[in-house]
């Protein structure tokens, strides 16, 4: 029998490492661990439908390779250490980009010793730095969250519109619904940008964060209780002392 030109059946053997990297040059968007696995198994039961064609048409081997049958089992863990081997070989190599999960999955990033010759291809984005009580601010919400504005500022002892107007402009933070309080109040979260920017997969990786987020905040102001309902009679005639008033009054 002979293979198609070009057929994964009769091809070379191809490492999984090699695939992973594939896949990750050719998507614009991070993958997670699962969701590579699954794109590794769902080509090779396209090649298995491949080859039970080709082989009634005479046209492909009756079984498939081992090295392809071999990745049938590519499971998340599968994945990760193939990644792992990839990174090893970056560092070895001095290659100037590494593979890094992020919260929604691995993505190819150039090393950080070559961001300042890469941002000559964006003159126009230089990094902006941030205040004192805007990164403040920033910290509350991402050892917290989610958290709302009137707690953020029992926090930080002053009016946080501003700076939290700021963090959502640069896209740092989110609104993530509405609390379960007297009035609802909105209720503020860190964007996938922020993990980006600070390079972490999740809250947990922040720095001492099973600690700092247990602490015990200070409780925010609650508002005063509303004045008692007046009478009907009263809302009626008027304030007390009007003429209206005075004169039921004196009728009484």
């Amino acid at each position: 029998m002979k293979c198609p030109e070009g057929s994964l059946l009769c091809g070379p053997a191809m490492q999984l490492s090699a695939i992973v990297e594939a896949l990750l040059i050719a998507s614009q968007n991070p993958l997670p661990s699962e969701e590579i696995a699954r794109l590794v198994r769902a080509r090779v039961a396209e090649a298995e439908d491949i080859r039970i064609r080709e082989t009634e048409e005479g046209k492909a081997p009756e079984v498939l390779p081992e090295w392809l049958t071999g990745l049938t089992a590519t499971s998340a863990e599968k994945i990760a250490a193939a990644i792992g081997e990839l990174n090893d070989a970056y560092t070895e190599s001095g290659r100037a980009f590494t593979i890094i999960e992020r919260p929604k999955g691995w993505k190819l990033y150039t090393r950080l010793e070559y961001g300042e010759f890469v941002r000559q291809l964006f003159p126009g984005r230089k990094p902006e730095r941030m205040s004192g009580p805007a990164m403040e601010t920033l910290a509350i919400i991402a050892y917290r969250q989610p958290i709302t504005k009137a707690a953020i500022e029992a926090v930080r002892g002053v009016a946080c519109d501003g700076m939290i107007q700021k963090l959502l402009d640069r896209d740092l933070i989110r609104i993530g619904g509405r609390a379960e309080l007297p009035g609802r109040p909105l209720l503020y979260e860190t964007t996938d940008l922020f993990f980006e920017h600070f390079g972490i997969r999740s809250i947990d990786d922040l720095p001492n964060a099973s600690e700092l987020r247990k602490v015990k905040l200070p409780e925010p102001e609650t508002a005063p209780p509303p004045a008692p309902a007046e009478s009907e009679q009263q809302l009626a005639l008027g304030p007390v002392g009007s003429p209206a008033a005075a004169a039921a009054s004196h009728d009484d």
